[in-house]
């Protein structure tokens, strides 16, 4: 059985602990200087960039969908259950994860498409 009040503030805590990464990470962005740098350090500075832009589209990502795994959890049913075949998703995979929308199984056939 899922506990979803458990999972809700897991949730709030993950969501709460990418906000704050979000606005930190926004802080520490640095513009670089082109007309002083070398040719190396502006590539590497490049890097970091795209590194950076790329994290922070990873914890967008996952800030919405914790925002729809809560909508679920306070409005779904069905939250736990598989979206693909209907079977309970396993408590340990939610407690891992509870963004999950699907069982091991059928995670495994979506990732084959």
């Amino acid at each position: 059985m899922v506990n979803r009040k458990e999972i809700r503030e897991a949730l709030l805590l993950r969501r709460t602990s990418l906000t704050r990464e979000s606005e930190l990470a926004r802080v520490e962005t640095i513009e670089l200087d082109q007309t002083r740098v070398g040719r190396l350090s502006r590539a590497e500075a490049m890097q970091d960039h795209q590194m950076s832009l790329e994290m922070a589209r990873r914890r967008q990502a996952m800030l919405e969908a914790i925002d729809q795994t809560l909508i679920r959890i306070d409005q779904d049913p069905d939250y736990g259950l598989c979206e693909d075949c209907g079977e309970s998703i396993a408590p340990a995979r939610l407690a891992l994860d509870p963004t999950q929308p699907c069982c091991v199984n059928c995670a495994g056939k979506r990732e084959q498409r």
